[in-house]
């Protein structure tokens, strides 16, 4: 039998080995916890470097875009789409100007074979939009060319603005054309209810940031779409022509897909002409 003092001594050994196990574990925690400190003291201090860096870097842009808005004009960024990236429906007449004014109100004149349809364009709200639809205009990037999609359920909207949408007929690749270029969107009715109501015109895009083109839509119903496209201008004669349009249907050709189809009341676009901003 095991003598009491070798009980005593093994109980020693077992408490002696359970503390400094203990100790270990101790010990252990605290140089996870210091190293854990110290990595998220590094990243401070790389984040904090960051803003310091893009502060300092920004400074002059920020005062830059002040005394540009001051001065009347906006600091715009077209995109260039590249060559390897273009199909046979990009239509390139150039980039606009990245300096745009931000006052004065525009005519959109858009002549169709159905009659003339009119709507205003604030450069305060969209200088950028309408800086670049100025420059197609002026290019005559719209002439002859078909309002391509109408949405007669849901949105209300008809869809034009592809330059490739043109002759007789429809083809597949109606509604993938526009212009070499992409833009940021602008203008968006965040704060509006509806965000489209009728008599809207407003950019089509791909539901990914910056990738506004050529095309628009012109609401002929409050929709019920997300403010995610740029509100270009307001409708100020014409929308019976619209209207009709929207009554006569559309084919369903994109039913499956993004809605609508064709119009079965065509309508081209003989011309879109942008005035010089008044006011």
């Amino acid at each position: 039998m095991t003598s009491t003092r070798e009980r005593q001594r093994a109980a020693a050994r077992a408490r002696l080995e359970k503390e400094m196990a203990e100790r270990a574990a101790r010990a252990r925690k605290r140089r996870q916890t210091q190293a854990i400190a110290g990595a998220t003291l590094a990243l401070l201090l790389v984040v904090a470097g960051t803003v310091w860096l893009a502060t300092s870097l920004g400074g002059d842009d920020d005062k830059t875009g002040t005394d540009t808005a001051a001065s009347g004009q906006a600091q715009c960024a077209y995109t260039e789409i590249p060559s390897d990236q273009r199909t046979k429906e990009t239509k390139d007449v150039g980039l606009p100007a990245t300096q745009q004014s931000t006052t004065g109100v525009q005519t959109m004149t858009i002549d169709t074979n159905l009659g003339p349809i009119t709507a205003k364009v604030d450069r305060s709200l969209a200088p950028c939009t309408a800086g670049a639809f100025t420059h197609l205009a002026e290019k005559n990037f719209f002439d002859n060319s078909k309002c391509h999609r109408l949405v007669t359920e849901g949105i209300k909207v008809l869809q034009c603005g592809d330059p490739s949408a043109t002759g007789k007929g429809w083809r597949e690749t109606d509604g993938t054309g526009g212009p070499s270029f992409r833009m940021a969107e602008e203008n968006l009715p965040t704060d509006k209810r509806p965000p489209y109501p009728a008599g809207v015109i407003a950019m089509a895009n791909s539901g990914q940031p910056g990738s506004t083109g050529s095309q628009f839509f012109i609401v002929y119903g409050d929709s019920p779409l997300d403010p995610n496209y740029t509100v270009l201008g307001t409708i100020t004669g014409g929308m019976d022509i619209v209207n009709d349009v929207a009554k006569a249907g559309d084919d369903k050709a994109f039913a499956q897909q993004a809605g609508g189809g064709h119009p079965k009341k065509e309508i081209t676009i003989t011309k879109l002409a942008m005035s010089a901003p008044q006011g």
